[in-house]
């Protein structure tokens, strides 16, 4: 009979390499848990309120529209584009891969709440590759072929005008000669905001005009950002003479506005628009060429392009007509006078898609004046739509 071989016992692991195996195994699991379900994402500027605030943080499913594959596989694990606290770029760009999504549970729609990465390279930003780009989140306007309008404000898609979010902002005019201060504004949630990514945000201020006889200025009401519950919690105040819009008048063009090159357009006034779709075929002339040249030259893939107010030319060669060869969206903050947005930059290609936004789970004020009223109670675990 054989005699069975005497089992040697493992030798323990050392409290290093115990510690070493966790956090590798976390290490995975999480950059998995990121890469194929739900990401986590701060909001850094107010473009979105108040459906969403500056301090929010919130998952993003990758679920709904389908997973993206990597463009930039050689990445630091949870990492976005530099090593935490540092300069240090997290990745290589020695391996670049073509983008694939796998199917999702639903398409894009006009009213989700989308994070993308910034179509543009931002004003002192590196050109980073598609998936490293900064992370943006907006609504979504407009769907590949969907007719795109802004109209004194009103959004209207395919010339039916959209619900407005119950949460937006825009400015009004309070006509009141009553002295208000930073306290009174904060009582409603309007607070000034000088730290965003997208630059200095004024949700208030006093408006005055010069008054020749008494040669001072005199104030003559505020200019303020607000929802439509707050404004009507304003027109019920007695010293509250009147309220006004702000909107720009139509056919006045605005600096910096997409497609200003050909159109007067402006933040209040867009449009109509059509949304790239893929296979679809557009005429190249310079009305043409102010909205959809930008995408032919950066998001094509088209290698040569030239692009001018006249023309476009592809490898030498002045095209006429133009096929696309991906889908595109149109994407707008509920912030509507505070937000930089398509109106402003443009299209989102598909491949900039990185999920649709679903929860709130955490939410700190970052302007609160103690540390209870850091954690805005109300909106923890409140979904977003």
């Amino acid at each position: 009979m054989f005699k069975k071989k005497a089992k040697v016992p493992r030798p323990k692991k050392s409290f290093l390499r115990e510690w070493s195996d966790s956090l590798l195994f976390a290490v995975i699991a999480a950059t998995l848990i990121r890469f194929l379900t739900f990401e986590a994402f701060a909001i850094p500027t107010p473009s979105m309120e108040n459906s969403l605030m500056v301090g929010d943080y919130l998952f993003v499913s990758k679920l709904h529209y389908g997973i993206r594959t990597p463009k930039t596989p050689l990445q630091v694990p949870l990492t976005h584009q530099k090593i935490w606290g540092t300069d240090i770029p997290s990745f290589s760009e020695a391996i670049q891969l073509p983008v694939y999504r796998t199917p999702g549970f639903s398409d894009v729609k006009s009213g989700d709440v989308v994070v993308f990465n910034y179509p543009p390279r931002l004003p002192g930003e590196p050109e980073y590759p598609t998936d490293l780009k900064t992370n943006y989140i907006k609504r979504c306007i407009g769907t590949p072929g969907d007719r795109v309008e802004v109209r004194q404000e009103r959004v209207y898609v395919n010339d039916k005008e959209m619900e407005v979010p119950s949460r937006a902002e825009t400015f009004y005019f309070i006509k009141t000669t009553e002295v208000l201060n930073e306290r009174f504004f904060r009582k409603y949630g309007i607070v000034n905001d000088f730290k965003s990514a997208e630059g200095p945000f004024i949700n208030w201020q006093p408006v005055e005009v010069y008054d020749d006889e008494a040669k001072v200025n005199r104030l003559v009401g505020y200019r303020v950002n607000m929802t439509q519950e707050i404004l009507a919690e304003f027109k019920k105040m007695d010293w509250v003479k009147g309220v006004e819009p702000t909107t720009a008048p139509p056919a006045q063009t605005e600096p910096g506005i997409y497609g200003g090159a050909a159109y007067d357009w402006n933040r209040d006034n867009f449009g109509p628009l059509a949304v790239p779709a893929k296979g679809a075929t557009v005429p190249i002339n310079a009305q043409t060429i102010a909205v959809y040249g930008p995408v032919i030259e950066r998001y094509e893939g088209n290698e040569n392009v030239e692009v001018t107010p006249e023309q476009i030319r592809i490898g030498g060669q002045a095209i006429r007509t133009y096929t696309f060869k991906q889908d595109y969206y149109f994407m707008m903050g509920d912030n509507r006078h505070n937000s930089e947005d398509s109106r402003y930059w443009g299209f989102v290609p598909a491949d900039h898609i990185v999920g649709k936004a679903v929860f709130v789970w955490m939410s700190i004020d970052p302007v609160a004046e103690n540390f209870w009223n850091k954690i805005r109670w109300d909106r923890l675990f409140r979904t977003i739509d």
